[in-house]
């Protein structure tokens, strides 16, 4: 069984679009932070999985060939210009509390571990929201916040920024 280090997708693995939604490509900003922090969790051995709420499908903002073309550019652009590789991206188009798939429910990190053979407890969640540490929690993951405010967390560590993150990450992984 291999390890993963799963990472929320707005806010961590791009610039977070504030309350609204990133529609297409264009918008999308690439953040050279979680460029570093996925060679250096590649370099230590661990696979990378991308996950993310994309409750704008159930909305009817995007459409799911929308959202996964921006997922496949990001898969390109990682590949193409940074030599790097995600095993996966996953994402929840629903807009339902009830919902298995939707954090902070943990469905799409054991979908994950299911489709690649990961082992969760061995694996970390990164996100900048409680709900996606309460989805590592829930899936037997360690889990990193990344947060400058000062509210009680679930996360086993908590970071203010990208920055911080990154150095987090060398001494963890």
């Amino acid at each position: 069984m291999r390890r993963c280090v799963f990472f929320d997708r707005d806010g961590i693995v791009n610039r977070s679009p504030g309350a609204g939604y990133i529609e297409q490509w264009a918008d999308f900003a690439l953040l050279p932070e979680f460029v570093e922090m996925l060679r250096t969790a590649r370099r230590r051995g661990y696979e990378a999985v991308g996950v993310s709420n994309q409750s704008c499908v159930a909305k009817g903002i995007m459409t799911a060939d929308a959202v996964e073309e921006i997922h496949r550019n990001l898969a390109r652009v990682l590949e193409e210009e940074h030599e790097l590789k995600l095993l996966d991206i996953l994402y929840c188009p629903h807009d339902n509390a009830e919902c298995l798939c939707r954090k902070p429910q943990p469905g799409m990190l054991l979908e994950a571990a299911r489709r690649h053979g990961l082992d969760l407890a061995s694996s970390w969640m990164v996100g900048d929201q409680e709900r996606d540490i309460e989805a590592g929690w829930r899936a037997g993951c360690r889990t990193i916040l990344v947060s400058a405010e000062t509210t009680p967390t679930q996360a086993d560590f908590r970071v203010k920024d990208l920055r911080e993150l990154t150095a987090l990450i060398e001494r963890v992984l």
